[in-house]
């Protein structure tokens, strides 16, 4: 029998009715322009509610080929849960409004290897994966997920794992972050540029001050040094640009990673 992870975020991150969610998928996803299929190998892509950071977002995924991926690997920071390594979900199907989300079969292989842990706890009130999933419905077909949990591990021993994924035929490494949380405006934007300034590098350099998710992003730069893939800036703001005070800011960046044109 097939256990589900009940949607956490849903009527908080995101509407958690069906086809409210679907008009404002569809509205992010019209306002993002008219992009050219990708057939990226790899995005960063932020992931607080959609009113702040969904515009950004939407340019990424406005961006694939949907028939173009059959597998999706997500890495997000854990914010609500401290573990060591990578953490699975014990449940084999993601809960949204616009329907279940299956894992993927090689879930259950990396789930006996030592990086791994099992964890219901990890993932039960996380919203860093759970928010990318509607975005996905959405622009894709059919398609499977491996959501990972990073925890207290090194960007090396996360990039081995990326490693094993990234450039496979059907599959899309997503990893899900957020850059400085709660800077004044021009601060923001200014420590903010320092970071995408690292990552078009594919400098690994990336602290948490920097953005929530520094370990798998620094060990996404890592892999991508690795298979020469190339960085593209899509999108960069913050929660001044989109929704809210300019005060206390949160800062959001898209990037695809993809052979040099």
């Amino acid at each position: 029998m097939q256990s589900m992870r009940p949607a956490a975020c849903a009527g908080s991150f995101y509407p958690g009715n069906r086809l409210e969610l679907e008009a404002s998928l569809d509205a992010l996803l019209e306002n993002a322009g008219g992009q050219s299929a990708s057939f990226a190998k790899a995005l960063i892509v932020p992931h607080a509610g959609y009113v702040y950071s969904g515009e950004v977002a939407a340019r990424a995924y406005a961006r694939l080929a949907s028939d173009g991926y059959r597998r999706v690997v997500l890495l997000g920071p854990a914010h609500r849960h401290s573990f060591y390594g990578v953490a699975l979900p014990a449940a084999s199907l993601f809960e949204t409004p616009l329907g279940p989300v299956p894992l993927d079969p090689v879930c259950r292989e990396l789930a006996l290897l030592p990086d791994f842990v099992e964890s219901e706890a990890a993932h039960r009130m996380e919203h860093a994966i759970e928010v990318q999933l509607p975005f996905l419905q959405r622009v894709l077909e059919k398609f499977s997920i491996v959501p990972l949990l990073v925890g207290n591990a090194s960007p090396a021993a996360v990039s081995r794992i990326i490693d094993r994924f990234i450039g496979e035929p059907g599959t899309l490494v997503l990893v899900s972050s957020d850059l400085s949380h709660f800077h004044a405006y021009d601060e923001a934007r200014a420590l903010d540029a320092v970071t995408a300034e690292s990552i078009m590098a594919l400098d690994p350099v990336l602290d948490h001050e920097q953005a929530c998710g520094a370990t798998p992003v620094n060990a996404l730069l890592l892999s991508a040094r690795r298979r020469d893939l190339f960085p593209r800036l899509i999108d960069i703001r913050n929660s001044g640009d989109t929704h809210g005070s300019r005060e206390r800011v949160v800062g959001y960046a898209s990037f695809s990673f993809g052979a040099a044109s």
